[in-house]
């Protein structure tokens, strides 16, 4: 058995009405993290991208921890083959915990709960309240707009030019895995977190 590296939390969609190509990806994620040492952490979905990248780390002997509010498991989202849940009284203590137990954050194709994750740990790096590697998969150049959007307001003057630094992007599942084995490796910068 590999030795453990520590845990990347994934945040991602829970939808079931989306193409293969983001399921393979999220699975392929989860095998690469557990096949190169990593454990996961995730919102404990029992459906989607969520599903699919606990599966791959299972299937490939790594460890899952799902972190959940009540109400999600009361109205059944939560994901049943999961070793690890734990239940929290709201979505502010989930996200916390999430990122507690974390070396790193990536984010999966997803709607306004995956985008506001990705978004809040991103200005929490920003003002150096976390120095974790954030990687956005980009199956399918899914992230290209919001990335423009994040790189328009560097040129705008609403982030400074070093903020770009803050999120990598990877075309991968491997390549996002060893963008944050390589960040953790070089030292995660905090120069860059600096408030405006």
């Amino acid at each position: 058995m590999k030795d453990k590296k520590g845990k990347i939390c994934v945040f991602a969609a829970s939808s079931n009405r989306i193409d293969q190509c983001f399921i393979d990806d999220a699975y392929q994620l989860g095998k690469i993290m557990a096949e190169h040492g990593w454990d996961g952490c995730n919102g404990a979905g029992g459906m989607g991208l969520m599903r699919a990248v606990s599966d791959g780390t299972l299937d490939a002997g790594g460890h899952v921890t799902g972190v959940i509010p009540k109400f999600m498991v009361d109205n059944g989202w939560g994901y049943d083959r999961l070793p690890e849940v734990i239940i929290t009284a709201d979505m502010h203590e989930r996200k916390e915990m999430l990122n507690s137990m974390s070396d790193a954050v990536v984010a999966l194709p997803g709607g306004c709960g995956t985008l506001e994750e990705l978004l809040e740990v991103i200005t929490w790096r920003q003002l150096a309240i976390i120095t974790k590697p954030i990687v956005l998969l980009n199956t399918d150049g899914f992230f290209d707009p919001l990335v423009a959007m994040l790189e328009r307001c560097v040129e705008r003057d609403f982030m400074k030019p070093t903020h770009a630094c803050l999120w990598t992007v990877a075309a991968t599942p491997l390549e996002a895995v060893e963008a944050i084995e390589r960040q953790l490796a070089e030292g995660v910068s905090v120069s860059d977190t600096k408030f405006y």
